[in-house]
């Protein structure tokens, strides 16, 4: 029987690359998004492997619920929370159904469908998780000068990057492995049904950033970034939270105490 992958945000860039690659490799695969018409003709032209199509609206409880069903009862080996939209502007510019549809598609459907796929994979024995965020998660101390300010965007990413660097260590020891996928810009639609033109922009292509993902894998990273060549950087941001969170105490710092 082949490996079972649901990849959520299937129907283009980064989630129709992993699709597409899982099947040339033999998974057969539960694809969800929001055009039921791309999942039928990715269907289409699979027929090597068994494709089910699931059109699912992440951003709702309907959504979620529908595709966090899937994961608690199917035999899931992998699991790709890709699904995803930017809304790139500063909070207090953001819609309040904008910033509520990015946070439910970027933090909470993620956090359901692991919640849901998890329990499973522990029984087993065995599974992966693989988180899309980017490396706009790393941006926080950056000035305003430096890059655009698009705070939900940012911190739903960087909370991808918290919760599995955490889930992974929660889960050493029982088969189940979690990454999180930080890519920089990448050539896909994302960005174009955001009204930005990034062609004169140099940009990996998605299925540059999937091999990187499986490598990684391979290679047991928990936080992969493509573009980034020095794993050492990433290490040293690493161990900087560390320090910082070790080294706290129960006494208040001097610089607060009262002149």
């Amino acid at each position: 029987m082949n490996k079972l992958a649901l990849v959520t945000g299937a129907t283009s860039g980064i989630g129709r690359a992993f699709a597409e690659r899982l099947a040339a490799d033999g998974h057969d695969l539960v694809i969800v998004g929001r055009r039921q018409e791309r999942l039928e003709e990715f269907a289409a032209v699979h027929p090597e492997v068994e494709v089910r199509t699931v059109a699912a609206d992440l951003s709702t409880a309907e959504g979620i619920d529908a595709v966090a069903g899937i994961c608690a009862t199917e035999p899931l080996t992998l699991l790709v929370n890709n699904a995803g939209v930017a809304h790139y502007m500063p909070l207090a510019e953001l819609p309040a159904d904008k910033a509520a549809e990015l946070v439910n598609v970027k933090v909470l459907a993620p956090t359901m469908l692991m919640r849901a796929a998890v329990v499973g994979m522990q029984e087993r024995g065995e599974g992966t998780i693989v988180n899309v965020s980017g490396m706009i998660a790393f941006s926080g101390a950056a000035p305003r000068s430096q890059m655009p300010r698009r705070a939900v965007y940012g911190g739903s990413l960087a909370y991808l990057v918290a919760m599995s660097q955490i889930l992974s260590a929660e889960l050493a020891g029982t088969g189940v492995h979690v990454q999180v996928l930080c890519p920089g810009v990448v050539a896909t639609e994302f960005h174009t049904r955001q009204g930005m033109d990034l062609s004169g922009v140099p940009r990996m292509t998605a299925d540059e950033v999937v091999a990187a993902s499986l490598r990684g894998l391979e290679l047991g990273e928990t936080v992969c970034a493509p573009g980034v060549e020095d794993v050492g950087l990433l290490d040293a941001a690493f161990q900087a939270d560390l320090a910082a969170f070790g080294a706290q105490s129960p006494e208040l710092a001097a610089r607060y105490r009262a002149a």
